[in-house]
């Protein structure tokens, strides 16, 4: 029942809620019920999503006023229709028609592209991402660039060299990004916040653990300059 989800995140200590693993636009109904509650409850409400949702859909759950949905971390997968067609079954502009419609109401939206190598690594590619997320949603949205492992239904790919990592994110703050993230490296220092201004590290992360905090209150403690995000 959403009641008990509720009581679970209270009973836990829990800010707020996450929809995620089975993609919560596919159980979109029950969503629905559990965000209500949780607003009613001071919770704050999280999608983990592949971002392929239709206008109507986030009129409900993100309206202009009295939106339910405080934030989004959504798959933009690759930049061209052939990927989204021939890998995933689907079409890419609905999820850029979401990622805009989201970030235009409220959302804090963050964007997450797993790269697999020989599928959608090319440079080409990797800029067309990170120059729609800094000039169609902006700057301060985060990237994350995650590194693929060979799994499931697609075995036939190597994993993720660290070196395209590293490219990704140097293209991502060439496109005028102000938070890169590299994931599935863990302790390697991907997952930690950068100053944009200073570039010292403000947040350091070691998987869900925040090990330094040196942003309260959205502020650099370094050099004093904004920090974007939620929570700080």
């Amino acid at each position: 029942l959403p009641q008990a989800v509720i009581a679970g995140a209270q009973r836990t200590g829990c800010q707020s809620i996450s929809y995620t693993y089975t993609e919560p636009t596919v159980f979109f109904e029950y969503t629905l019920d559990v965000s209500r509650l949780a607003h009613e409850a001071g919770l704050a409400n999280v999608y983990v999503t592949n971002g392929y949702m239709s206008p109507e859909m986030l009129d409900v759950i993100a309206p202009s006023e009295g939106r339910l949905l405080d934030a989004a971390n959504v798959d933009l997968k690759a930049f061209t229709e052939d990927f989204y067609r021939e890998m995933c079954g689907a079409r890419l502009q609905p999820v850029l028609d979401a990622l805009k419609i989201m970030k235009a109401r409220g959302v804090w939206v963050e964007v997450t592209t797993l790269i697999i190598p020989g599928a959608n690594d090319s440079e080409g590619g990797l800029r067309d991402i990170a120059r729609f997320i800094a000039t169609e949603l902006g700057p301060d949205v985060p990237w994350h660039v995650s590194r693929f492992h060979p799994t499931y239904r697609l075995t036939d790919r190597p994993v993720t060299p660290v070196s395209t990592l590293h490219r990704a994110y140097q293209i991502g703050l060439e496109a005028g990004l102000r938070y890169v993230y590299e994931g599935n490296v863990p302790g390697a220092g991907g997952e930690d916040t950068i100053c944009p201004s200073c570039r010292q590290v403000v947040i350091e992360r070691v998987g869900f653990r925040v090990s330094s905090h040196k942003a309260q209150g959205g502020v650099c403690s370094y050099c004093g300059a904004s920090i974007s995000g939620v929570g700080l």
